[in-house]
Order: structure tokens, then C-alpha cells, then sequence
């Protein structure tokens, strides 16, 4: 038997998952810019496809053995998100709540209250995406996935290279309080950078810094949710990253925060 190999070139050390993760994430961002730039229809759909994935993750971690309902419940918030993003507000918000009670109707009692949560959390998460492309225009979109995306991987390098006290262990034993404050610190570089741009001051400082604490809260949230369902991953699509929950819950908590700040941000 061939020993472990300890570096990013598939082995199993603690950098096994690097090259994939770094592969992804690359094509990740490609999509993801590719998508803000074009905006309208390209961009809704880009999402709600996203929410979809999302749901039927959700519905898959939950009822496991109903691949059916899962196909029908993330049918169905790709549908409720994109009509939501197409069609005038007073119309469309309303059919973001129908994927939530399509799923109460359908999943395991025990289940329903976590996956109306979620399945809420998910749609309207993707709504306000939609909204802020509409109505903010394309900055805002990007320095909100920078601050995801610099907390995200500041907190990968700070936890494996510095490491230390866990974070959460019971909920989320890979996650370290160095990989966590790497990721604040991340977060108020990017600020820094970007309050020129918006022609703002500490202010952005600060509201990138929130955002990125609701950022790993969402991370924490999704692991909460794959313990109690017992599950690694949220599923396999994503290699080196799991399924779209394990990629997006931190954009899922930081389009949350952002909404609560945009009242004063001016």
C-alpha cells in the first residue's frame, strides 16, 4: 500500500483537497462574474437554477430515500425564484413560498420546521441576489462574493497552516478561531479597498466585517444541519467543495446581513 500523499496532487494530507478545490472555485468564479456581468435573464436564471440545487439538497439530506419529492421540491424553487426575479414584486415574492409549503406538505414530520427554514432562507436569499442586480447594479454584487470569498479563503489557509482552538467542535470540528479572524481580517481588506469605489469610509470596513461574521454563520448553520442528518457533504456536485450548500451557505448568510445594513449604508 502506497503511502499517503501529503500535498494537494489528490493525496490525502492536509492539503489533499486543494487542486480541486482550487479547480472549482476557479470555474465557480468564472460562471459567477460571467453572470453579474450580463445581468438580466442570464443572471436570474444562473440563480434560480443555484436555489434550486440548493433545495433539492436540502430535500435529499432530509428524506433521503424520496429522490422524487427532492426532484419535485427544487423544481419548484427554480421556478418560484425565477418567475419571483421576472415578474413585478408584487407578484413574484409571493410564489417564493411555494417550494416552503410544497415541502411541508411533503417531507417527514420531523423534518418539516428545518426544511421550511432552509427551503426560506435559500429563496429569498436568492431573491435579494436578484434584487441587488436590478436595483444596485453589478458593484455590490461583487464586493459581497469578495468578502465571502476572501473570509472563505483566509479562514482555509489561517486553519490549516496556524490551526489551534476549534471554533465550534461540536457543530463544526474543522473550523478554528484563527481560520475564523483570519477571515474578519480578510473581510476588512476587501472593505478598504472597496469603500473608494462606493465613496465610503469605515463604514464599509465595518458592514464587510458583519457580513462576514453572517457569512460563517451560515457555514455553521449548514453544518449544524449535516450532523443532525448525519452527511459529510450536502451532495457530490461540487468537487473538492461537496454540493451547492457547502459552497453558498456563506453567500446565503451574507445576502441576510447585507439587507439588515443596506438601511444605513446610504
Amino acid at each position: 500500500m502506497k503511502p499517503p500523499i501529503p500535498n494537494g496532487a489528490g493525496g490525502t494530507g492536509r492539503w489533499g483537497d486543494l487542486i480541486p478545490r482550487i479547480i472549482s472555485a476557479l470555474v465557480m468564479v468564472v460562471v459567477a462574474l460571467g453572470a453579474i456581468w450580463a445581468g438580466g435573464l442570464v443572471f436570474t436564471l444562473v440563480i434560480a437554477a443555484c436555489c434550486g440545487g440548493m433545495v433539492w439538497e436540502l430535500s435529499q439530506m432530509l428524506s433521503p430515500r424520496r429522490a422524487d419529492t427532492a426532484l419535485l421540491l427544487g423544481g419548484a424553487s427554480f421556478g418560484a425564484v425565477l418567475f419571483a426575479g421576472i415578474l413585478p414584486a408584487a407578484l413574484g415574492a409571493g410564489l417564493l413560498l411555494l417550494p416552503v409549503v410544497l415541502g411541508w406538505l411533503q417531507v417527514a414530520e420531523v423534518a418539516k420546521a428545518r426544511f421550511a427554514i432552509f427551503a426560506l432562507w435559500i429563496v429569498l436569499a436568492g431573491y435579494s441576489f436578484i434584487w441587488m442586480r436590478i436595483s444596485l447594479g453589478a458593484d455590490w454584487l461583487i464586493w459581497l462574493a469578495l468578502v465571502v470569498i476572501a473570509t472563505d479563503v483566509a479562514g482555509y489557509f489561517a486553519g490549516k497552516t496556524i490551526g489551534g482552538p476549534k471554533f465550534w467542535p461540536r457543530i463544526s470540528p474543522k473550523k478554528t478561531w484563527s481560520g475564523t479572524s483570519a477571515g474578519w481580517v480578510a473581510a476588512a481588506l476587501v472593505g478598504l479597498g472597496a469603500a473608494p469605489v462606493f465613496d465610503m469610509g469605515f463604514a464599509l470596513v465595518l458592514a464587510s466585517v458583519l457580513v462576514a461574521m453572517a457569512s460563517q454563520a451560515g457555514d455553521v448553520a449548514e453544518s449544524a444541519l449535516k450532523r443532525q442528518t448525519g452527511v459529510k457533504d450536502s451532495s457530490g456536485l461540487i468537487p473538492g467543495h461537496g454540493g451547492l450548500l457547502d459552497r453558498f451557505d456563506g453567500m446565503l448568510g451574507a445576502a441576510a446581513m447585507f439587507l439588515l445594513l443596506y438601511p444605513f449604508l446610504g
